[in-house]
């Protein structure tokens, strides 16, 4: 990741900090592996921002950078001044998640000559950054050591902050099927969502199970689909003619995801891929999620949109659960009961994390069954 860095400086403060603070955040960035944008000294006073003009050089620095910067971390060594850190990030303009980190002051180094007071310039940085409403973030401690334990646990969560921000920045989402009548928890409206730059692609469920029923048995990308799901989950007990279908489904969805260049996806599930294809798509969905295309169950645009951000910050795959009472009278473990691959197909690696197996169960289907149709889905 990338990020942008702004150092601030205040001439009445010592300037040595700035120069020693500038390579000590630069340090711990670079060690956590992120790719630092910032004035060097060849640019301003140690590298730092104090004045308009060295604001109006670092925000045109960040704007040249601007496709690559995931977000911006302003770092105090000393009180800093206020008004060009904000100018800085109002000029660059680059709508990207900020950080506000201050060093502390050591106590046996008050003296004119190393007192940074760092800790009131972040007040009066982070006022005027409100003043100018621009969003920013704060660490857990109101003054840190860029070196310490603690900011980089900060850092790590502020990246999660980062990657959330660009990942749902112009994301693409995939409606298939219609939401079903009885779910009016999952509505949503397509205009705010768009209004926040999150586009909906919608396709009928009729022409995902038509282009099933044009797709050949011994179609590539239906084959290579059940190869997929058989290294992915046991398919034990499970009959050739469902393992086919689910395989087909896939294909489908995945071909279809690619062409309109659609990242996550809801789909129509409950009850008409059971009823009139034979088949749910549970263990199609947990294999999407597993790799980072969040799927869920029921049309759910906003469920799935916030397992996207869940997998966005965490960097691993996420998951809607049901929350169920299976306790009795024991509300101390009620209230921590979830039921895992219910609501939607769970993740494999999830589940591995855990120690806990993986299996599909089958149930033959209630109306018009015969022998060979089936429904499958992950389970545990």
């Amino acid at each position: 990741m990338t990020l942008g860095m702004i150092v601030g400086n205040r001439g009445f403060f010592p300037d040595h900090l700035a120069r020693s603070g500038h390579q000590e955040m630069r340090a711990a960035l670079e060690t956590a592996g992120i790719n630092v944008v910032a004035l060097t000294e060849a640019d301003s006073k140690f590298g730092a921002v104090e004045t308009r003009q060295e604001a109006r050089r670092c925000a045109d620095l960040f704007k040249k950078h601007r496709e690559a910067i995931d977000g911006i971390v302003v770092t105090l060594p000393n009180f800093g001044d206020e008004r060009a850190i904000a100018d800085t990030l109002r000029m660059a303009d680059l709508s990207a998640p900020v950080l506000v980190q201050a060093t502390p002051d050591t106590a046996s180094r008050m003296s004119i000559r190393d007192r940074r007071d760092s800790f009131c310039g972040k007040m009066s940085a982070c006022n005027n950054l409100a003043q100018y409403g621009i969003p920013y973030s704060l660490t857990t401690l109101h003054t840190e050591l860029p070196q310490s334990d603690v900011f980089r646990r900060d850092l790590e969560w502020f990246l999660g902050v980062c990657r959330v921000v660009k990942g749902l920045r112009r994301l693409r989402v995939g409606a298939i099927g219609a939401r079903p009548a009885a779910f009016n928890t999952v509505r949503y409206s397509e205009k705010i969502l768009e209004a926040n730059g999150i586009s909906i692609e919608t396709i009928d469920l009729s022409e995902i199970l038509g282009r099933i029923a044009r797709m050949k048995d011994d179609d590539a990308v239906a084959q290579k689909k059940l190869q997929s799901i058989r290294k992915y989950v046991s398919t034990q007990g499970i009959p050739d003619a469902a393992l086919l279908k689910m395989s087909k489904l896939g294909a489908v969805i995945d071909g279809w995801m690619q062409d309109t260049e659609v990242a996550i996806s809801a789909i129509q599930c409950w009850t008409s891929l059971e009823e009139y294809f034979g088949v749910v798509p549970c263990t199609v969905m947990s294999m999407m999620s597993n790799e980072g295309m969040s799927s869920a169950c029921e049309v759910d645009i906003a469920g799935v949109v916030g397992m996207h951000a869940l997998q966005l910050a965490s960097e691993t795959p996420s998951a809607l659960l049901d929350w169920n009472n299976n306790y009795a009278d024991s509300l101390q473990q009620s209230s921590q009961a979830l039921l895992p691959g219910r609501a939607h197909g769970f993740p494999g690696d999830y589940r591995r994390d855990r120690r806990q197996g993986k299996h599909l169960w089958h149930v033959r289907r209630q109306s018009q069954a015969r022998p060979d149709e089936f429904c499958a889905c992950f389970n545990g």
